[in-house]
């Protein structure tokens, strides 16, 4: 077989080629990282010895190579914490407001946009499977898909209950208001995993996908419901056009929340671990975002806390994830 013949064959499955184009960029990814680490130490070395022999100018420049080592070794180090079997997944996003009415769907529109400026940042595509308005403002839940190396890996760190005091912009009288909504991060399974869901176990209700209003309303029943019945996981996609699209995109994001399933039912059966499903309210949060009479982000499992919320919420959660990846292996 000529490379031709062979390049054509590996693009007719186009499914197979993403898969190890993907690999590939992360295996890429991972030498660069080294390799870079390795220049930035042969030049220090380098300039430290000329310094020695007393050359000032090698001298200066030496401490400006050594500040791009440390950063670069932080950010190797940063992916050794990676280390999970499926943390370079894609991941799949799922947001829900707590109780609350308005207040909770404002919120949680506030962590939806924090979770797409997030990985906007690290140019990260983002596709949105389901999103259901709030009454009057917010939403009441969505969920993202969201592509990139190591995409699962990072955002596992945001799954939980997240808590927000402030004072309402939708109350007249100024008071303080507290209010929840929760996130869930799963990773995206591909067929190299089998996960088996059998028809007997599903429930698949078709609906009519809802909208902005106008042109933007399908006039079809083309949204999907699919209920998986033993476990009582329930998974909606409405955001593409055509009814067999949004039932693969659904099975897609169902295999995935299965597969999480699955693995915190072997956690809790070997440790007590925290519930990612809790009750989306009071005690169960992870992390707290005080925007009155202070300002504060405070992560509650690992402790670290940050001044400027509006950074945070801006999509600057860098520091929490490393926080997080640094206290699941102590």
């Amino acid at each position: 077989m000529t490379s031709m013949e062979a390049m054509e064959n590996f693009w007719s499955d186009t499914d197979q080629a993403t898969k190890i184009q993907k690999e590939k960029s992360i295996l890429q990814d991972s030498l660069d990282n080294f390799f870079s680490l390795q220049e930035l130490y042969d030049d220090w070395v380098t300039l430290i010895e000329f310094a020695e022999e007393g050359d000032e100018a090698s001298a200066s420049e030496s401490f400006l190579v050594y500040e791009k080592l440390v950063e670069q070794y932080k950010k190797t180090e940063k992916r050794l914490l990676l280390s999970g079997e499926l943390d370079p997944n894609n991941a799949i996003v799922s947001i829900n407001a707590g109780a609350g009415g308005t207040e909770s769907y404002d919120w949680a529109e506030m962590l939806y946009r924090m979770i797409v400026r997030w990985a906007e940042s690290k140019k990260f595509k983002v596709s949105q499977i389901d999103y259901q308005a709030g009454d009057g403002a917010g939403i009441k839940s969505s969920t993202l898909f969201i592509e990139g190396n190591f995409a699962y890996g990072f955002l596992k760190s945001e799954t939980g209950v997240h808590r927000l005091v402030r004072i309402s912009p939708f109350d007249s009288a100024a008071r303080r208001h507290t209010s929840f909504a929760s996130i869930f991060v799963s990773p995206e399974i591909d067929d190299s995993i089998e996960i088996n869901v059998e028809d007997k176990d599903i429930r698949i209700d078709v609906f009519r996908s809802g909208g902005a209003g106008g042109q933007s309303v399908n006039t079809t029943d083309s949204a999907v419901r699919i209920t998986h019945m033993p476990t009582g996981i329930v998974v909606t996609c409405q955001n593409e056009r055509s009814q067999v699209q949004n039932k693969a995109q659904a099975f897609k994001v169902l295999r995935s929340r299965l597969y999480d399933y699955e693995m915190e039912k072997k956690k809790k059966e070997s440790q007590k671990v925290e519930d990612s499903k809790s009750e989306i309210g009071w005690g169960a949060q992870i992390r707290s975002y005080v925007l009155h009479p202070y300002k504060m982000v405070k992560d509650h499992r690992t402790g670290h806390e940050i001044g400027n919320p509006d950074k945070v919420l801006d999509g600057d959660l860098d520091p929490f994830m490393e926080a997080y990846l640094r206290w699941k292996v102590n």
